[in-house]
């Protein structure tokens, strides 16, 4: 069975290193996937900066699980070698952060590009991602994201299974359900190849994201499924819950609260440790906390 270690983009708390570090221990989450942070996204931190970053983190005792990086999140027609050249210096500093994960995707597409016409140069850029990371025992893990050549369930298989040893999976089932791909079936074809995954909820019917457990996502069935993997496994809490500043007066003046406005925060560290707190809730049913 796994052992579930519970991480988080901090970034959704609001505020940099400190407040993040704040919001991931007062919620009991003793991981972080850094990705905005006080000098901006972990793609532009040098390695001084990240020596920086480690000492603070052991000194607080937090673990960092992957790098949130953004590299594959450009147009398959982009040039590709400043992208690459970039994505050298996040490997180091994976390995001065103490993880072997990177967060990768498979490149955007515009609606008059086909994913298939392009198969070949995505997978190309994403072995040289691969083969560069894994000289210094970094895996790249593919994030199914909505618009890339990895969007759909199948198109990850393709994926995965052609690197298979090379490239690991992250399932983010709130990316699915926007591209209308229905969870467990998803979950069953690409389980060999998941490595993490990210703890999202979302609805079919609008595309709104919800807390862990209010949507289709699945996750009590889900979570209960990827328990059954081996070894240490990382759940990743990315809540995307929208902020909007007007809602308690509303609320105080008796308005009508739609199911949107239900799922919406006064403040980001709201909507951060809502999301916690229904994680922590799933995990304790079924008996994973």
């Amino acid at each position: 069975m796994a052992e579930f270690l519970l991480s988080a983009f901090a970034d959704e708390a609001g505020g940099g290193l400190l407040p993040q570090i704040k919001a991931l221990k007062e919620n009991d989450l003793t991981h972080i996937e850094p990705r905005g942070l006080d000098y901006g996204n972990i793609a532009d931190y040098t390695a001084e900066d990240c020596k920086e970053m480690r000492m603070i983190l052991d000194y607080h005792g937090i673990g960092v699980s992957s790098i949130g990086s953004p590299f594959g999140k450009i147009n398959i027609a982009d040039d590709f070698e400043p992208h690459f050249e970039k994505f050298k210096q996040c490997v180091e500093n994976a390995c001065i952060l103490g993880t072997k994960n990177i967060r990768m995707f498979s490149f955007f597409f515009n609606e008059d590009q086909k994913p298939e016409d392009y198969r070949d140069e995505v997978f190309a850029r994403v072995e040289r991602f691969c083969d560069y990371s894994l000289q210094s025992g970094i895996w790249c893990c593919h994030e199914n994201e909505k618009d890339i050549y990895g969007d759909t369930d199948v198109r990850c298989l393709d994926l995965l299974k052609t690197f298979e040893g090379k490239l690991k999976g992250i399932f983010d089932p709130a990316n699915f359900i926007q591209c209308g791909v229905q969870i467990l079936p998803a979950y069953d074809l690409l389980a060999d190849y998941i490595e993490y995954m990210h703890i999202k909820d979302c609805r079919f019917e609008d595309g709104f994201v919800v807390p862990p457990g209010k949507g289709d996502g699945c996750l009590k069935e889900l979570l209960s499924r990827f328990a059954k993997k081996d070894g240490k496994r990382f759940l990743t809490l990315e809540p995307h819950l929208k902020v909007f500043d007007g809602l308690q007066a509303l609320e105080k003046e008796g308005g009508e609260v739609s199911v949107n406005e239900l799922y919406t925060y006064p403040t980001n560290r709201d909507a951060f440790n809502a999301a916690a707190t229904a994680l922590h809730g799933i995990l304790k049913e079924i008996g994973a906390e």
